[in-house]
């Protein structure tokens, strides 16, 4: 490989890599202001319940 396609590579990288940061980020589920922000684990968990939901046993 020549370098300007390892640069162009790397430039591929680093934008797929913010794409996928800025993915990641979820908006907080906050109604009520007087509550305590929700942990990473209970989003988590939120997460792994809905999923269970959708399976038939």
């Amino acid at each position: 490989m020549s370098k300007s396609d390892d640069q162009k590579l790397a430039a591929l990288i680093r934008k797929n890599a913010a794409k996928v940061a800025k993915a990641k980020k979820k908006p907080r589920r906050q109604y009520d202001d007087t509550l305590p922000p929700e942990s990473e684990e209970d989003e988590d968990a939120r997460e792994f319940f809905s999923q269970m939901k959708k399976r038939e046993f």
